[in-house]
C-alpha cells in the first residue's frame, strides 16, 4: 500500500523521525518541535523560515503540524528520492552480489565499488557494511539493500535545503 506515493517502509521511517521530536506525544509538532528535528537534521532554519514551512504545512490552521501533514510537505521530495522499480533495485543488488548467493559480503562490496571507480577504505567499507546490516550477520541482504537504499534517498531530501521551502 502506498500513501502520497510512498511505501509503507518510508511512511515508518518519516513516522519514526516525526515521534522523536513530538515531545508531548499528542502526534503533532509545534514551530518549536519541528525546527529541533530540522536542526538535528543539520538545516538551520531561522524563524520565518519556521514560520513559512508551518503555515504552509498546517492545511487545519491549528498552529501545529500533524503527521499527515508532515507527510504532505515532504513525501514528494522523499518518494522522489528512490525512482527505481523493483526489478531495477533487484539487477543492482545482483551487481554487487557477485556469487549469487543472495548476500553482499564486504569483498563483494569492496570489489563493485573499486570496479565502478569508487575505492573504498577499510574504514568506509566497514562503515557501509555495519549501517546496511541490520541483523548483524556481517553481510547485507536483498532486504537490507533496499532498506539502505530508502533510508538514504530520505535521509537526503531532509538534509536538502529546497525541501523546506
Amino acid at each position: 500500500m502506498r500513501q502520497n506515493g510512498l511505501g509503507k517502509q518510508q511512511l515508518g521511517q518519516l513516522h519514526d523521525i516525526f515521534s522523536k521530536f513530538d515531545r508531548d506525544d499528542d502526534g503533532s509538532l509545534t514551530e518549536l518541535e519541528l525546527g529541533s528535528l530540522l536542526r538535528s537534521l543539520g538545516l538551520r532554519p531561522d524563524g520565518a523560515q519556521l514560520e513559512e514551512l508551518v503555515d504552509r504545512a498546517d492545511l487545519n490552521r491549528n498552529g501545529l503540524v500533524e503527521f499527515s501533514e508532515f507527510v504532505n510537505v515532504f513525501a514528494p521530495d522523499v518518494a522522489a528520492e528512490l525512482p527505481y522499480t523493483t526489478e531495477e533495485v533487484l539487477a543492482l543488488f545482483n551487481a554487487f552480489d557477485r556469487d549469487g548467493n543472495g548476500y553482499i559480503t564486504a569483498v563483494e562490496l569492496a570489489h563493485t565499488m573499486a570496479r565502478l571507480g569508487r575505492a573504498l577504505s577499510a574504514t568506509e567499507l566497514t562503515g557501509m557494511i555495519m549501517e546496511a546490516d541490520t541483523d548483524g550477520d556481517g553481510r547485507i541482504s536483498f532486504t537490507e539493500f533496499v532498506d539502505a537504499l530508502s533510508s538514504a534517498a530520505a535521509e537526503r531530501a531532509f538534509l536538502s535545503p529546497e525541501a523546506l521551502l
